[in-house]
């Protein structure tokens, strides 16, 4: 079901540069800690009508885990629309506002060039933000930015930029890339450019990561992850969720597996770390999309299971204490909450559980409460960005429904809000750790216990090429008083193009899989003509020794084995493939390797691995399939020239949830490629199209339901402004591509239904469409 993640909006408005301190709040409501309560215990009293309330007052309608409350740093009119955000050295914080979205129920305006970058400034240092300066404005819709080197990546659909920043001032622009976002609506393109431990930048809701070499912008394509915000932990690995998850993230290195086009997955990417979508809401939530809708709400017309989850965060702070040290946090904004999330590790699977039954970490009765991004902080707490507003829901899915809602809530104005938190145990002291300039003070933060600035120095060091730290930095890998030091070090090494082969060499030999893992991950950096036989003579090694941690690693990197031998590559996967053949983790890392010679790989294993219930062999089984079906495809080409409003329809609403390929989306949408429901009956589809598809459905004897895919398809008919002929080109579009063979549906046939069903507010069953 697509209500999804980002609740942004907002009229341009006269932004105040000085934040009234009477603003200053705090809030010490407790929940009850460690014990479970039920739903039905929490207070459901709240303000009638889902009235505006002022940032001094707003918290007060909080609830927060015992022995933590919530302070305000900034709100209107210091800041506006906040959706995404980087603290600098000097603990400034950069916000992206997106004042445009949907300004209204129709999304008047939001078109206009109103965003804006700002920096927020606590200049007498009271932990209250009193400052603003803009840095860039008039900006389209802007979701993400990420600092780097002497400037500024600023995330604009469909581009992607580089501003030189200079004395706070934006400078030269240049254009990293034209195509950062290529089709989907306002709710469904990239975002996040997290620059996480490896170097890279990566997104949500792409299969792209970033790197500055020199002058050069390098891109390379990845796992597609997410769909609003990305984070990662202790050790470089990545999380994020889409609209209906709670949280899904990597169990391996995010640069590698990716390779292998044909490969709909690869097992260790995309992984749900945390099933339970369960949420606790405080009070009463009817106003989210399909609240209409069975199951959605309960009985006490709160919202069952997540519906909006946006940008988490796994805390990495020094403040919240030992029970915290592996903790996931993620915003569901719809239902004015903050979920909180036990992860634990077993090998390279990482997996959790939610921290309590019945209750929230941070829950509020006020309706406009919006939290969309959580971060960590130099301060060590945990920031909440805020949209504080009414609707949250875009245009292209907002039903009838929830435009009642809206109107008998009033809950369209204002658009000017906005609020910025900070969750911090009570009685704390939480003060900014500032990142100097000095070398020999720079590694010894590369060990400080908050991981913010670990990361931030990590990046400090490289960005100003702080050769002179190399000696000191080797020293740092070689101790083991301190791991994260040491893998900090580590990969600052490798970012300064320092790194020795001898350093990875002797991190695969330690028994500790707390440094085995980072030097398999860093490996591909670090392999040249003259080092790779070194390294493949330890996978060889590691293959022999029974080491099953390390085997998916070895297969995952023997695409950059390949580069500089294919036979020694081709030896490694044949003999883990032997070796594990029923290994999942193993069997899709070998097959990642393998794109256009599937068939081969799976004749020579045939002599020793007969057994087609094998999983190397169904899986390899699958992909081949997969290919031969594609290469049936029709020319998608010529179906744009002939269907371009269907195809622009397509690429911008559906092929987010289905594919491109038509295949379907893990978690998201059943395939269209071959699915009675788009090549037979064109009532039924038009049906579907319109309003959209509830509950399990079965797609060529295949049922499909939660988890596999959401539980609802979310209809376009309730968008009043969209054609007749722009649906009927989108139907005749899907109805023709990929191995789809059916007749082009007509503007007249989606009128006709689309009459018929006028007064309509709710989607489809499978059952109501075969009666139809």
């Amino acid at each position: 079901m697509k209500k999804y993640r980002y609740p942004f909006l907002f009229l341009a408005l006269s932004f105040s540069l000085v934040y009234c301190k009477t603003n200053k709040q705090t809030t010490t409501a407790n929940t009850t800690s460690a014990v479970e309560t039920t739903k039905e215990e929490a207070p459901v009293t709240k303000p009638a009508g889902s009235p505006f309330i002022a940032p001094e007052k707003t918290i007060g309608l909080m609830q927060v885990e015992e022995g933590f409350e919530v302070k305000l740093v900034a709100a209107e009119p210091l800041v506006s629309a906040p959706v995404a955000m980087q603290f600098d050295d000097q603990a400034r914080m950069w916000v992206v506002e997106m004042t445009g979205y949907m300004p209204d129920t129709i999304g008047t305006g939001e078109d206009i060039p109103n965003g804006n970058i700002v920096i927020l400034e606590d200049k007498n240092k009271d932990g209250v933000y009193d400052d603003r300066k803009v840095i860039i404005d008039s900006l389209v819709l802007p979701r993400a930015i990420c600092l780097i080197e002497n400037g500024i990546l600023v995330a604009e659909p469909t581009n992607l930029w580089f501003y030189e920043i200079k004395n706070d001032k934006a400078g030269k622009r240049v254009l990293v890339d034209p195509k950062y976002t290529e089709g989907g609506n306002v709710e469904h393109q990239p975002n996040g450019l997290l620059r996480a431990m490896d170097n890279w930048i990566y997104n949500a809701k792409s299969d792209k990561r970033y790197r500055k070499v020199g002058n050069k912008w390098l891109i390379e394509r990845t796992h597609f992850r997410g769909q609003w915000g990305i984070c990662q932990d202790n050790y470089g690995r990545l999380y994020y969720n889409n609209n209906s998850q709670n949280l899904i993230g990597d169990y391996f290195p995010s640069g590698v597996g990716a390779s292998n086009k044909n490969q709909r997955g690869v097992a260790g990417y995309n992984e749900k770390s945390v099933a339970n979508n369960k949420v606790y809401p405080l009070h009463p939530t009817p106003g989210v999309n399909r609240g209409y809708m069975k199951n959605i709400l309960d009985d006490s017309l709160r919202l069952n299971d997540f519906t909006a989850a946006a940008g988490p965060v796994v805390y990495r702070g020094d403040l919240f204490g030992q029970a915290f040290e592996f903790n996931a946090f993620v915003p569901e904004p719809s239902a004015n909450l903050i979920k909180r999330n036990i992860l634990a590790q077993k090998g390279y699977v990482v997996k959790g559980e939610q921290a309590y039954k019945g209750k929230e970490f941070l829950a509020s009765t006020d309706e406009r409460f919006r939290p969309v991004s959580l971060y960590n902080a130099p301060d060590g707490a945990m920031y909440i960005l805020d949209m504080y507003r009414g609707i949250i829901q875009h245009k292209t899915y907002l039903t009838p429904y929830l435009k009642d809602q809206i109107g008998k809530r009033s809950l369209t104005q204002p658009l000017s809000s906005g609020r910025i938190y900070k969750v911090v145990p009570k009685k704390s002291v939480a003060k900014p750790v500032l990142i100097p300039g000095d070398a020999k003070e720079l590694v010894k933060l590369l060990g400080h216990p908050n991981g913010w600035v670990r990361d931030r120095v990590q990046q400090k060091l490289i960005d100003g090429k702080y050769n002179q730290t190399v000696s000191a930095l080797r020293e740092a890998v070689k101790q083991t008083a301190n791991p994260l030091l040491a893998i900090h070090a580590l990969w600052t090494l490798e970012g300064l193009n320092s790194l020795k082969t001898e350093e990875v060499l002797a991190w695969l030999r330690r028994p500790d899989w707390t440094y085995k893992m980072q030097a398999l991950a860093v490996s591909p950096a670090i392999m040249t003509p003259t080092s790779y036989q070194q390294l493949t003579t330890v996978f060889d090694d590691l293959i022999n020794q029974n080491d099953t941690l390390s085997a998916p690693y070895v297969a995952l990197l023997c695409k950059s084995v390949s580069t500089f031998d294919t036979t020694a590559s081709n030896n490694l996967l044949t003999k883990l493939a032997t070796k594990y053949p029923n290994n999942r983790f193993v069997a899709d890392a070998v097959i990642s390797n393998l794109e256009g010679r599937e068939e081969a790989f799976q004749t020579q294993l045939t002599a020793s691995l007969t057994d087609e219930n094998l999983l190397i062999n169904k899986q390899l089984k699958k992909v081949i399939t997969a290919v031969r079906s594609a290469q049936a495809n029709r020319n998608p080409d010529m179906l744009k020239k002939q269907f371009p409003k269907g195809e622009a329809l397509f690429t911008s609403i559906c092929q987010t949830c289905h594919g491109a390929d038509g295949g379907g989306v893990k978690s998201l949408a059943p395939p269209l490629n071959q699915s009675e429901w788009v090549t037979g009956s064109k009532d039924k589809l038009i049906s579907i199209i319109l309003f959209g598809l509830t509950g399990p459905v079965k797609v060529n004897g295949h049922v499909y339901q939660t988890p596999e895919v959401s539980g609802d398809m979310p209809g376009i008919g309730y968008d009043k402004d969209m054609p007749n002929e722009d649906i009927a080109q989108l139907l005749s579009f899907i109805r023709k591509s990929w191995r789809n063979n059916a007749d082009n549906v007509s503007t007249e046939e989606v009128a006709k239904v689309r009459q018929k069903l006028t007064g309509r507010e709710k989607a489809f069953t499978e059952a109501e469409l075969n009666g139809i």
